[in-house]
């Protein structure tokens, strides 16, 4: 028993010992971008000889694929937040989609991570997908439930629908964060479109009476 306890303890400290590398990573990342990142900068502000760092993580890409499996997490957390109260179908998929846009125009720095791929031959780890496929999955599904309930034509359960949805959405965020990072997603001179754009997709796959 005591040996499960103490292994439990070593484990709890590596776990935050990790957590707190990963603060300052994404720290780097929202002050200067991801090609500031490097092992020697973040084992510079926690205080560690950068040999260290590598006791957590085996290389710098690794950092990076902490910090996209963090911002896969926590966008899908916003996400949830966001329909939690919303009926299956229409309403949770725009709520949903702006609660996306919203979040990556707050957190840019994972967002540039994830949505941009600025690291050159950085590829995320399958369990660092694992968060993004399963919200992609989500989507799709309340596109068939939106067609099943009336609220979308039959070519909105499709695919392709499901693809113009995350480039419309996608684009919201990439020329708010091109052309005026740091606005608030409300007054953001695109973010405050993404309203009008979800209804653009809308309008697009209207059922016909």
């Amino acid at each position: 028993m005591a040996t499960t306890i103490s292994q439990t303890r070593v484990s709890q400290r590596r776990q935050a010992t990790i957590e707190e590398l990963l603060d300052h990573a994404q720290a780097i990342l929202d002050e200067e971008g991801a090609g500031a990142v490097t092992v020697s900068e973040v084992a510079r502000r926690i205080g560690m000889r950068p040999p260290s760092v590598y006791k957590y993580f085996d290389s710098l890409h690794a950092i990076y694929d902490g910090l996209f499996a963090r911002g896969q997490t926590r966008i899908v957390q916003a996400i949830e937040y966001a329909v939690r109260d919303r009926e299956p179908g229409l309403a949770s998929l725009l709520a949903g989609h702006r609660a996306f846009v919203e979040w990556s125009t707050r957190e840019l720095g994972l967002a540039s991570l994830m949505f941009w791929r600025p690291v050159p031959g950085f590829v995320p780890s399958p369990e660092s997908m694992a968060a993004a496929q399963a919200l992609s999955a989500l989507g799709r599904e309340e596109l068939r439930v939106a067609v099943e309930r009336g609220e979308l034509a039959p070519a909105a359960d499709s695919d392709e629908a499901a693809r113009l949805l995350t480039v419309l959405v996608s684009g919201v965020f990439s020329q708010q964060a091109s052309n005026q990072p740091g606005a608030d997603f409300d007054a953001g001179l695109f973010t405050s479109l993404t309203d009008e754009v979800l209804a653009m997709f809308v309008r697009h796959y209207r059922p016909t009476p």
